[in-house]
């Protein structure tokens, strides 16, 4: 007996037993509202402090600090569900296991793509499906690397999600039609077991590997499957934060339509599109970039809102994350009941940039921490007391007790830099992760002194919301396992 015939069963025994109330049983499929288009927004990292913090800081920006907030483009849409994250490890789980669930409606372990917990059984995926017996057209979309976590999650299967190698060999295997985001990580790999380059081994197989923008832009349906590695490649291969993004530099939002266009046919596709990078903000406690990012993600569902507006009654767009990252929350104890958000006006940069276009040149040069703080002053806007542009309201001067912080901080750089877990003691790593100490320490500083604060530089067990419009969003309603996400899909598409 299939799941949903159990659970039709027992509400109907509850119905008869007057435990609750009826309901129309006639799901969206039936009433021939079965999605020809979907997209599925993940925002890696994202739960509701995310995108209410992203939201505020648009409301009070555009305010000049009103206490107002902001419409992310899916905070519009009419129905809206939470689903719980845990895995078969944690309440606060990783990406993999959780991209397992929101795919193919598995529980596994944490670290384990699209395997049981015996690491023997694989499951298939709802886009593996769709490809299979709808014959849809498939397209996976990140800012991050297409062979991390959360992208593979839609195409492989593997008891390790650091098996990048092997994922990608199974990237090429899927036949899927598009793929667009950060480069592959062990493209060739590992040192002590090198193989055939994985972009060859993909062009072989018949794509078209693309690693420059102009190419991307010429790219037509016409020229079949196509892999669009972004042209400019940041932190860990992957695409730079928004934050940092160069005028002309293509975004989420770009590489969604170029994914609408190639894409869309008669018979249907079905597009995982990935914003990666809020996890990556999130794990650094990196406010401003996390809100950038995330207003990403939502500028690249708005150009899947305006295919909807085109397509009505044949599209369903979803938009959740797989888990919260960081314990974000809005509020701090150093600002009591209010915050300042505009103080992030004052990020130039994200903390990964700060890192590799300043810190590295610290380190290297042994740098004065006088000057130090002039660069701080330029990317963040904190300034000492005795700074020319110090004034007694600004929120942005340094105390004594944060200038302490950033001065130990700053030795600790150039005598540790950014360390592994097991190389600290545990107050160090509280107070820095394993990022470098300077530059998580002016992110802390700009967090707190704009009311906002980070508990962690992990995930949590925070539920995630799922916002859905379209053909069959009635169904993603209510507090649910993230389970049901994908036996969702799979109900409104009719794939076994």
């Amino acid at each position: 007996m299939k799941r949903k015939q159990v659970m039709a069963m027992l509400l109907s025994l509850c119905m008869a037993a007057g435990t609750l109330a009826a309901a129309p049983a006639v799901s969206a499929s039936a009433e021939g509202n079965a999605p020809k288009y979907i997209f599925l927004f993940i925002g890696d990292g994202m739960s509701f402090p995310q995108i209410q913090t992203t939201a505020d800081y648009l409301g009070t920006t555009a305010s000049d600090g009103g206490v107002e907030s902001a419409n992310l483009s899916f905070m519009e849409f009419p129905v809206v569900g939470s689903a719980q994250t845990y895995d078969s490890t944690s309440f606060a789980p990783d990406s993999a296991s959780t991209a397992t669930s929101i795919a193919t409606g598995n529980k596994t372990y944490s670290g384990t793509i699209n395997m049981d917990t015996t690491m023997t059984i694989p499951f298939e995926t709802i886009s593996e499906k769709l490809k299979a017996q709808k014959d849809y057209k498939i397209g996976v979309v990140t800012t991050v690397n297409l062979n991390h976590a959360t992208p593979a999650a839609f195409y492989a299967h593997q008891a390790s999600r650091k098996n990048y190698y092997d994922i990608s060999m199974e990237m090429v295997e899927s036949g899927f039609d598009y793929f667009a985001g950060g480069g592959l990580l062990d493209v060739e790999g590992k040192e002590d077991d090198p193989k055939e380059n994985a972009y060859t081994v993909a062009e072989n197989a018949g794509y078209k590997v693309i690693q420059t923008q102009a190419e991307a832009e010429a790219l037509t349906a016409e020229d079949g499957k196509a892999i669009i590695v972004a042209e400019t490649l940041a932190d860990g291969d992957a695409m730079s934060y928004d934050l940092d993004t160069a005028e002309s530099e293509w975004t989420l939002k770009d590489y969604v339509d170029k994914g609408i266009e190639v894409l869309n046919n008669d018979t249907g596709f079905f597009m995982m599109v990935e914003g990666g990078k809020i996890d990556w903000a999130c794990h650094a406690n990196d406010a401003g970039s996390t809100v950038a990012d995330t207003k990403a993600l939502s500028d690249a569902v708005a150009s899947a809102v305006e295919f909807y507006n085109e397509h009505p009654d044949e599209t369903l767009i979803l938009v959740t994350g797989d888990h919260e990252t960081g314990g974000l929350t809005i509020g701090y104890a150093g600002t009591d009941y209010d915050t300042y958000l505009t103080n992030l006006t004052n990020q130039k940069i994200s903390y990964a940039k700060f890192d590799s276009d300043y810190v590295a040149g610290y380190k290297e040069n042994q740098t004065p921490f006088e000057d130090v703080l002039k660069d701080i002053k330029e990317n963040f806007g904190l300034m000492t007391k005795d700074d020319p542009d110090a004034t007694e309201d600004s929120k942005l001067v340094l105390t004594d007790y944060e200038y302490s912080l950033l001065e130990a901080a700053y030795n600790r750089t150039l005598e540790i830099g950014g360390s592994s877990k097991d190389e600290m003691s545990q107050d160090e790593y509280i107070m820095y992760g394993t990022y470098e100490p300077l530059s998580v320490t002016i992110t802390h500083i700009l967090n707190n002194k704009s009311g906002i604060n980070f508990a962690s530089y992990a995930h949590t067990g925070l539920p995630v919301p799922v916002f859905a419009l379209g053909a069959g969003q009635e169904l993603f309603e209510g507090y649910y396992d993230n389970t049901e996400i994908y036996f969702n899909m799979a109900e409104l598409t009719g794939v076994e």
